[in-house]
């Protein structure tokens, strides 16, 4: 999707020192910088990309199709496309992505479920080796 498109703008800021209550929709980008304590989601439709900055920290579901996490996030995260894990990038909960791209010092507490491959991979029937009648 941003392989060869053009990403879309970042038009709206959090700033440091903000804190945010309640859920948050956004279209086209979004970098936070401050704090927020909600869900964060990105309109349907259209491109997104979300950045959470290394002072950045949000408690809540994250979900945009480009995300960038350089901060703290306490919530599941739900890259429609990328999801990108820079080196101070702190997560706790479950992770769900088309792809990743991880940065050493970036660290995850919760499951890492690729978005796709879920389908793809068919789990063999186990049978007994012996039946005891």
């Amino acid at each position: 999707m941003f392989g060869k498109k053009k990403q879309p703008p970042i038009k709206s800021l959090i700033a440091q020192g903000s804190c945010i209550e309640g859920n948050l929709v956004f279209t086209d980008g979004l970098r936070v910088d401050g704090e927020v304590r909600g869900n964060i989601r990105a309109n349907e439709g259209s491109a997104s990309i979300l950045v959470i900055s290394e002072s950045a920290i949000v408690t809540g579901l994250v979900q945009a199709d480009h995300v960038i996490i350089n901060g703290r996030v306490m919530g599941p995260i739900h890259a429609i496309e990328l999801l990108e894990l820079q080196p101070k990038a702190k997560i706790e909960g479950d992770v769900s992505y088309k792809s990743l791209e991880m940065h050493q010092g970036a660290v995850i507490t919760g499951k890492l479920c690729p978005i796709g491959l879920q389908t793809l991979e068919e789990k063999p029937t186990l049978k007994l080796a012996a039946h005891n009648i």
